[in-house]
């Protein structure tokens, strides 16, 4: 997730990286503001593994998307069963370079977040990754028939029945990438269950195969589930901690430390090393909007999302299914 940076010039590294937590910590209130519109359901911690044998794809244009955004509920979601996998739409070619104030070259990037986006797969338990490569910032260009069906073949391949992505209806999006595979992929996860929709597929041994249940996350979210992530939070650190080449993260917090150290002070809260640092600010800050989302549920930490239910019928059908059906005689 890419806000805008009200420091282009990347100057001034202790004021860019504590802009970029007031940025962070700024988002709970619009979420908030959304949120009081709807009924909200809280997911809880399951017990056990009851997701077994199900499959989960983690969708993101950018390396640092579901770190910010859902790396907890992806990471609760393995943790209770699921076989996860990531999906990167882009390569971050026109992303940030691994550090403040450093221009490095296209290259740096690409490698930098190829690299960070593998870590954050591992910390978050996925078992692949599959980057499409398109480039940053220029996915408006890709044809969305291309990107469907690229994407439909993955549902297919690995029979998702679960994903977490970009939400297609959210608000204040100002990012091309965040819009396009959003699209595609909602598209992507019925089109994956009809048969005609590009059966030569099936010669490779496919099978249709529909998703049934997503988690949308969005700068701005049509809130209607708040997933809670308290359980995980060392997950939720460690992947944003990965992302040093790109995310609002990484390695802020000893750089932020050595920037102090330079003026003769010191935050305590930073510690002594490099590692506490990093872990540590991001706790503090990059969670903020995590704290403040669960301390309006009465949980420790939260994730906010425009979740879509298994199946086409309707809730309460389910749920006069669920009171009124009876065996076959």
């Amino acid at each position: 997730m890419e806000p805008r940076d009200p420091f282009p010039n990347r100057r001034d590294i202790l004021t860019a990286t504590l802009v970029s937590a007031a940025l962070v910590q700024g988002q709970p209130q619009e979420a908030q503001a959304q949120e009081t519109r709807r009924e909200v359901f809280l997911e809880r911690a399951a017990e056990g593994t009851p997701h077994k044998g199900k499959v989960l794809l983690a969708v993101q244009a950018h390396s640092d998307d579901i770190p910010l955004m859902a790396a907890g509920t992806v990471a609760k979601l393995v943790k209770e069963g699921y076989t996860g996998y990531l999906v990167r739409a882009t390569n971050d070619d026109m992303g940030d370079a691994p550090g403040l104030g450093t221009p490095g070259s296209i290259g740096d990037h690409v490698l930098g977040n190829e690299r960070d986006n593998a870590e954050v797969a591992r910390v978050l338990g996925l078992k692949k990754t599959f980057d499409l490569n398109y480039s940053n910032h220029r996915m408006a260009d890709v044809s969305m028939n291309e990107l469907q069906c690229r994407l439909i073949f993955l549902i297919r391949l690995l029979k998702v029945d679960t994903i977490v992505c970009w939400d297609p209806w959210g608000h204040d999006e100002e990012n091309p990438d965040h819009e396009r595979i959003a699209r595609g992929m909602e598209a992507a996860c019925w089109m994956a269950g009809r048969a005609h929709d590009y059966p030569e597929q099936f010669a490779a041994g496919l099978t249709p195969h529909a998703v049934q249940e997503k988690y949308y996350y969005a700068r701005r979210p049509e809130i209607n589930r708040v997933v809670d992530v308290s359980g995980v939070v060392d997950q939720i650190i460690d992947a944003n901690r990965a992302n040093r080449a790109k995310g609002p993260a990484g390695n802020h917090g000893s750089r932020l430390r050595a920037e102090l150290a330079k003026h003769g002070q010191r935050l305590p809260l930073l510690g002594e090393d490099d590692i506490t640092a990093d872990r540590n600010y991001i706790k503090e800050f990059i969670l903020a909007r995590h704290r403040a989302l669960g301390q309006k549920h009465d949980v420790e930490y939260a994730e906010a999302f425009h979740h879509i239910g298994r199946g086409s019928r309707s809730s309460a059908v389910e749920e006069y299914i669920k009171k009124n059906a009876v065996p076959l005689k």
